[in-house]
């Protein structure tokens, strides 16, 4: 799922029937109202016939900056953080059990993850237990076991019930949680507002022209997430860098993660009809949705595959910088993060690019010898830049 949440051994979002939005160009509304993208042309790289454009959509475009300039201009435990909505005065013991059931959630669906969060202060395990559980939900509204119960009108009403949440009105003790949690660290709806929007993008797209489509779906299902957790997890004293580079490199490490995952699942998604790959950069390398279909693994699709890699590499190297900028306390699970999803790459080029029969995986044994290496990248300084 995320920054954080992507190094679970079950990731709460998948590469699932769409992607960023399609729409080229939109009008910009209010932070509370859909997201909205306007899409600029940007300086034509120079690559080699078969070299893909390695970028996406600017952070400026997705007014990632308005969201960084709301947050941290609310400091954690100011009374700017009470005075937006009237503090819901919850029971310690409702509270409590509220938390409890987060941390139970999050430890069942995301072992790994969960083990990293064990490193931060109390407050903060609680906050990032319930920004994972309302992820979670939030996808399986579209992706669940019931998903195909639902009508079109459920991704409304779970938006009217987020207006809620962040106005004090909880339906349920998850909700609580989040409620509570809005109200001790300086957290921007937009984020959440726009992962709603990325799953009604799944349900009504499950193809990308190209890379500018699927990048802004990443940023949707994946790169909210890094932009939800920075707050909690806190940026750290020492760092000399600005909070819009933490918190772009936050929407990288979501983004890598989110191209990970569609390249993990390239076989199974499409056995469901889905192809979550740049159509016009398919067309480049002489390939088409029915290749993918037939599972065939020909040259062309691995000088494809070690693109689409090259691709997901840049982003993971764009997210480090922000991850040794966090708190000291925080560091572990983004570092986990950004190390165990790039063995999945690894994992992918093992297979011979074949992830059209054969899904690419981190074995047990793997990750939990990955966690130590993480946990010492965690504690770096974050002067030190590692090679």
């Amino acid at each position: 799922m995320n920054a954080a949440f992507s190094c679970a051994a079950n990731t709460c979002i998948k590469a699932r029937n769409s992607t960023f939005l399609s729409k080229k160009k939109q009008r910009r509304t209010s932070p509370r109202a859909e997201v909205t993208v306007a899409i600029t042309n940007k300086t034509k790289e120079t690559t080699s016939p078969t070299q893909l454009s390695l970028h996406g959509i600017s952070c400026t475009d997705l007014f990632v900056h308005e969201i960084v300039q709301r947050q941290q201009s609310q400091k954690i435990g100011s009374s700017d953080l009470d005075i937006r909505t009237t503090r819901p005065n919850f029971h310690p013991m409702f509270l409590n059990e509220a938390y409890e059931r987060c941390r139970d959630i999050c430890a069942e669906y995301a072992k790994t993850f969960y083990l990293g969060t064990l490193l931060m202060t109390e407050e903060r395990q609680k906050a990032i237990w319930a920004i994972y559980v309302w992820c979670r939900r939030t996808d399986e509204l579209v992706d669940g076991p019931n998903a195909a119960h639902h009508s079109s009108s459920v991704l409304e009403r779970w938006d009217e019930r987020l207006d809620d949440i962040f106005n004090g009105r909880p339906y349920d003790m998850l909700d609580a949680a989040l409620t509570d949690t809005v109200h001790n660290f300086p957290l921007d709806i937009k984020p959440f507002k726009d992962m709603i929007e990325g799953m009604r993008m799944d349900t009504r797209k499950n193809r990308y022209a190209n890379f500018e489509e699927l990048y802004l779906y990443c940023y949707y299902v994946a790169g909210t997430v890094g932009l939800m957790s920075v707050p909690v997890m806190g940026i750290a004293p020492e760092s000399s860098v600005s909070a819009q580079t933490i918190y772009d490199s936050a929407l990288y490490l979501g983004i890598g993660n989110q191209l990970t995952n569609i390249l993990r699942d390239v076989g199974e998604d499409a056995s469901r009809g889905r192809v979550y790959l740049p159509q016009d950069e398919l067309t480049k390398f002489g390939l088409c949705d029915k290749y993918v279909f037939s599972r065939k693994v020909s040259n062309d699709w691995r000088e494809f595959m070690k693109e689409q890699i090259r691709r997901a590499r840049f982003y993971f190297d764009l997210a480090e910088q922000g991850a040794t900028q966090l708190h000291k306390a925080s560091r572990w699970p983004v570092w986990s993060s950004l190390i165990l999803y790039r063995m999945i790459l690894d994992s992918i080029e093992s297979n011979d690019y074949d992830n059209l029969t054969k899904r690419a995986y981190v074995g047990r044994t793997k990750k939990l010898m990955a966690l130590p290496v993480a946990y010492t990248r965690s504690l770096s300084n974050p002067t030190v830049v590692f090679p």
